[in-house]
């Protein structure tokens, strides 16, 4: 019997989960010192513009690879460093709060591998739908499309669970819902941008991933479809 003073005050988040936490919060402390002049010296104001030239989403990248049938990996790299680069402090410590929550429920159910695997295709299909589909110009930054890719495969995960215990399996969707309709909400308010896009186009590759990761959620999918 654990003793419940011995016992952790926080439950542990896998160290992967941690891991990119550390990262998205480690890049967003150093823009946000070397604004405030804290760090780095005069030149340091300019940290986060010159991240977000040199490793932000633009669709007009993409058009123009897609045009000239040339890929650099300078431009290519874009496509999975666009989460670690933030606007503001808020916004990074809102992507990390969720990435904690949503990553360590995935990563305790589908392992450490399969997590990345999801964030980082996640990543480059959110960047692709946000390149096609968008008509912003606005830069494409920070974790939220493949945070929804966790979300997408924490939706297939609480699915299965709630189809084994014989309830409305709709339920799951609840929470991509409510964010959908919060965005929706401050779109209208305050005149959103087009991430949603990318967003949604996360969700639905977290999803698909998981059916194919989770062992045997093909075939229960599959009988699900035939029924």
């Amino acid at each position: 019997m654990v003793h419940p003073i011995n016992e952790p005050p926080l439950n542990p988040v896998p160290p992967v989960v941690m891991a990119l936490c550390i990262v998205i919060v480690g890049v967003e402390a150093v823009f946000s010192l070397g604004s405030y002049g804290v760090i780095g010296g005069p030149a340091a104001v300019g940290w986060r513009l010159d991240a977000l030239e040199r490793f932000a989403f633009f669709a007009p990248v993409l058009d123009w690879m897609l045009q000239t049938g040339r890929y650099p990996a300078s431009e290519l790299v874009r496509f999975f460093s666009y989460p670690f680069v933030h606007g503001s402090f808020i916004h990074a410590a809102f992507a990390g709060v969720m990435l904690l929550a949503m990553g360590k429920m995935v990563a305790e159910a589908l392992g450490a591998v399969r997590l990345l695997a999801i964030f980082f295709a996640s990543s480059l299909v959110g960047a692709l739908a946000y390149g096609l589909l968008a008509t912003s110009q606005a830069p494409l930054i920070g974790a939220f499309p493949p945070v929804y890719g966790l979300i997408g495969g924490f939706t297939y995960l609480l699915w299965l669970r709630l189809g084994m215990l014989g309830e409305s399996q709709m339920r799951a969707f609840g929470l991509i819902g409510m964010l959908l309709g919060i965005q929706l909400l401050f779109g209208l308010l305050f005149g959103g941008s087009q991430d949603w896009i990318a967003d949604i186009a996360g969700f639905v590759t977290g999803f698909a991933l998981s059916v194919v990761m989770v062992p045997g959620g093909w075939g229960r999918l599959l009988g699900k479809l035939r029924r």
